[in-house]
């Protein structure tokens, strides 16, 4: 009987694992793919546009994948190991297969994130890694469809759709599938967005708007929608990795738009000037510059918020920068031809005018939300207080930007009438712009508490404002929005110049009054009796001398400098009696000398 138990017990041990494994091939796994791809995205590089730093953690996670489950391709010589339907016995593998498809397509969007776009051969290769990435999506879709749940073969199909539409939408070619892929996706993410908690739902809700831009630019290019070109630009204003190939792509389309219309500019116009532009490229970058200085002054422009208006800022600096450098190279190789070098100097001559110029007008943006953040006194995003000295920097800033134009501007020798009121207009601007420096240093000094300096800056600042006010009005067409601010900020002036005035007169009547009480609070012993006994002096007690850790205070171990404490010291009458005191001779005791014979002779 003990055999036979112990036999039956060993056939029950051994028919456990085999029950393990049928319990695990009939199992169903569970991935929620767009959850895991996003937060893996944010969390390295994508937040900012770093697909190199994603690739690297795609290589390293499937690094570690491959070891954790021991699906090593061999020690030395490679022996590639594939991945089916039979091998995925844990989530692992088919996380294996989604970060590989991950991988190759975040280096293909690493090739087409290079700063001068990619070249012939780049482009070749990024081709390849988007298909080496559509072979891997439809491989974790089949997968998922025989070891997952539905949700997870759903957003499988779903992510597979979106990499093969990505692949068509770079080829520039089959747009009719593309669309359908995107469309696919897209109907799927809808759907999942009905359901699940709110993240899921927000997550879902992203990503159908992602691909709107990208279905909305397949209808374009297959003739079902009477978008123009120009209106694209206003599609792709959202932020994420999804838009990331269509900003691509639409730069692309941009930009050979420009180039077509490159071909019937010759000229560049700026005050009464006319400069000739040979170089297409220069005529590019001009082109550009424009079409966003459109943007930035349109009728739409006031509803554009302040950080998407500094951005269009940074792109037009970067568009005449470059513009400037193709000048300068065509002067670098202009040869001994005088009238070729006179147009390429005048024509970067116009151009730094009007880089300029839009540097002032940047500069006065952020002067503007500065100025918006002092009057609410609070920064809603960080709750950070605003400094008036913030806005005296900005204002130096726009000072140095005015010499700097009216420099450029009086530069040249035979000056056009528009050139001199643009120069009349700098000085006006700088008179202005030191009233407000000198308005908003007075408010600096004011919250330091320093009123006689606070009181004349106030006065200097009124009488600035007073000074541009009335060369402003003299002008035969005046800008009534500096007029308007010139006459606040006289106003302001003088309210706060005579509540400095007030304020300084009563804290001189009250110094007397306030000296006179600090001095009757002073005491020699200090204030030992409020702040609580000493760590010496309770050293049988266990209590902490140091304080909570969340409050800011000294710690109580010591008094330093120590306190005077009494002495006893010798009377006075033992001091007065001992020029009396007549004390016995020691002499019998002292050590006599010994002399011998020689010290005799010699005396």
């Amino acid at each position: 009987m003990a055999k036979e138990s112990s036999l039956s017990a060993m056939e029950i041990d051994d028919l456990k694992p085999n029950a393990a494994d049928q319990i695990s091939q009939h199992s169903k796994f569970s991935i929620n793919v767009l959850q895991l791809l996003k937060s893996s995205q944010m969390q390295h590089g994508l937040r900012f546009g770093d697909y190199t730093r994603y690739r690297r953690y795609c290589t390293a996670r499937l690094r570690r994948l491959y070891k954790s489950l021991k699906f090593t391709h061999g020690r030395g010589k490679y022996a590639k190991r594939a991945i089916t339907a039979s091998t995925v016995t844990e989530v692992r593998f088919l996380h294996l297969v989604l970060y590989m498809a991950e991988r190759a397509w975040s280096h293909a969007m690493e090739k087409r994130q290079l700063p001068d776009g990619p070249t012939a051969r780049q482009h070749s290769y990024l081709i390849g890694r988007l298909r080496k990435a559509v072979k891997w999506a439809t491989l974790f879709a089949e997968l998922c469809a025989i070891k997952g749940d539905s949700r997870t073969s759903l957003e499988a199909e779903a992510y597979a759709s979106y990499m093969k539409g990505s692949l068509l939408f770079e080829q520039d070619q089959n747009w009719d599938i593309a669309l359908k892929s995107f469309k696919s996706a897209r109907a799927v993410y809808e759907e999942l967005g009905k359901y699940g908690d709110l993240e899921n739902q927000v997550l879902c809700s992203q990503r159908v708007e992602e691909l709107e831009p990208s279905i909305r630019y397949c209808l374009h290019k297959i003739g079902e929608s009477n978008l123009q070109a120009s209106e694209l630009v206003h599609i792709g204003e959202m932020e994420g990795p999804a838009l990331d190939l269509f900003k691509a792509k639409l730069e692309a389309v941009m930009a050979e738009a420009r180039s077509q219309q490159a071909a019937s500019m010759t000229e560049f116009h700026w005050l009464g000037h006319r400069y000739p532009i040979s170089n297409a490229k220069t005529r590019v970058s001009i082109l550009k510059a424009q079409d966003l200085e459109k943007d930035l002054h349109g009728s739409t422009s006031e509803f554009l918020q302040a950080e998407k208006r500094l951005a269009i800022f940074d792109k037009i600096f970067a568009a005449y920068h470059e513009a400037r450098s193709c000048i300068r190279n065509d002067l670098a190789t202009a040869g001994n031809s005088e009238n070729v070098k006179d147009d390429l100097s005048g024509l970067d001559k116009a151009i730094g005018a009007v880089l300029g110029q839009r540097t002032i007008e940047r500069n006065q943006l952020l002067v503007s939300v500065a100025k918006s953040k002092l009057n609410k006194g609070r920064d809603d995003k960080n709750d950070r207080v605003t400094k008036p000295e913030e806005l005296v920097r900005l204002y130096d800033l726009l000072l140095q930007n005015t010499a700097d134009l009216s420099d450029l501007v009086s530069s040249g020798r035979d000056r056009k009438s528009e050139e001199v009121e643009l120069a009349e207009e700098c000085e006006l601007k700088s008179l202005a712009f030191r009233a407000e420096r000198c308005f908003y240093l007075a408010k600096s000094y004011s919250l330091a508490g320093k009123r006689t300096e606070a009181y004349s800056l106030y006065c200097r600042a009124r009488s600035l404002a007073d000074t541009a006010l009335k060369k402003v009005q003299s002008l035969a067409t005046p800008n009534q929005v500096m007029v308007k601010d010139l006459k606040t900020l006289s106003n302001d002036s003088r309210s706060n110049s005579c509540i400095e005035h007030a304020i300084g007169i009563m804290e001189e009547e009250k110094a007397p009054e306030n000296l006179s009480e600090k001095i009757s609070s002073i005491s020699l012993t200090g204030n030992e009796k409020k702040l609580g006994k000493l760590l010496v002096e309770k050293l049988d007690s266990y209590e902490s001398a140091v304080g909570d850790s969340s409050t800011r205070g000294v710690p109580r171990i010591e008094s330093f400098p120590p306190a005077f404490q009494a002495i006893p010291r010798n009377p006075i009458v033992l001091d007065l009696a001992y020029n009396s005191i007549e004390f016995p001779s020691l002499e019998n005791r002292m050590k006599k000398d010994k002399k011998g014979f020689i010290s005799r002779l010699w005396r």
